[in-house]
């Protein structure tokens, strides 16, 4: 983390330095790439409004990332997941450098996080796979040293544990009504037919371009497509990610490659009502599970 006093740049800057680190830890408190996206805007609206009021910040990212905690933990309460932070027992003791448990954190799925305790699971997200030491962690979820250590040794017991188990989910599926919508929509703008891709819109689409912009309605949303008609860096695909219908998005001098990032559609009555574009916010890639239709 950063130095006492030292703030590289402007906020807005600091924040899009930060803002992938950021949601990797919120993705993986609440389970969900999407849902740490919503979690991670929340938190930075909340930084904003904080800040005029906030005097100096000695620890800017500790600062951020305190917000982002404390948002996912509403998130969570909000949700019913989780009821409430509690402190780890302190005689259990993790060794704190361990690159097994670090590669088996990173490895881990999204869903195995879930299924760790919220005070083990931002111990292991904060040192295994952020990074962070053990005074950095305490200080941001404002808990002993000791009941650090004891969640990192609780959670990645739990995480190896889990390695061994057989994921026993059932393979998502559409009807035949949204599979047949996708397949249009993917098909159509595959082949840069944008004006049949514009005749798929309700009257009151939205769009939003994740860290970027949002647009409403046919007028404002064309220009979108037209910001992809001029670049040859995308080929799309029907697909699930975390369970949710989704495009996939390749780069299409590299198809063996993972998706490079998502988009989510929403559909009434037929139409095109919602655009969710993470073109510009490619970390939602990391760590998320996808299915390939």
């Amino acid at each position: 983390m950063n130095s006492p006093g030292e703030i590289p740049g402007s906020f807005d800057r600091l924040f899009g330095e930060l803002r992938p680190k950021l949601h990797r830890y919120c993705a993986r408190m609440t389970g969900s790439v999407f849902d740490g996206e919503d979690v991670l805007q929340e938190a930075l609206a909340k930084a904003f409004e904080a800040l005029p009021n906030a005097g100096l910040i000695a620890n800017p990212e500790g600062w951020l990332f305190r917000i982002a905690h404390n948002t996912a933990l509403d998130f969570l309460r909000r949700r019913a997941r989780e009821k409430t932070f509690y402190e780890e027992e302190p005689d259990m003791i993790a060794d704190p450098a361990n690159s097994i448990a670090e590669r088996q954190a990173a490895a881990a799925g999204l869903h195995s996080f879930m299924r760790l305790p919220v005070a083990q699971r931002s111990s292991v997200i904060m040192m295994d796979v952020l990074g962070y030491s053990l005074r950095e962690i305490s200080t941001t979820l404002d808990t002993s040293i000791p009941a650090v250590k004891a969640a990192l040794h609780r959670g990645r017991g739990r995480l190896r544990e889990m390695a061994d188990e057989q994921d026993d989910r059932p393979v998502p599926r559409l009807s035949e009504s949204e599979r047949l919508l996708l397949d249009a929509y993917v098909d159509r703008f595959n082949a840069r037919d944008f004006d049949a891709v514009r005749d798929m819109l309700a009257d009151e689409v939205r769009l939003e371009l994740v860290a970027r912009a949002r647009l409403s309605g046919p007028k404002e949303v064309a220009t979108y497509f037209g910001n992809y008609s001029r670049v040859r860096d995308w080929h799309f695909q029907p697909g699930f990610v975390e369970g949710r219908p989704a495009i996939l998005v390749r780069d299409p001098n590299d198809p063996t490659a993972a998706p490079a990032y998502f988009i989510l559609l929403g559909w009434q009555g037929g139409k095109l009502a919602a655009i969710r574009d993470f073109r510009h916010a490619r970390y939602i890639a990391d760590g998320a599970e996808t299915f390939v239709l």
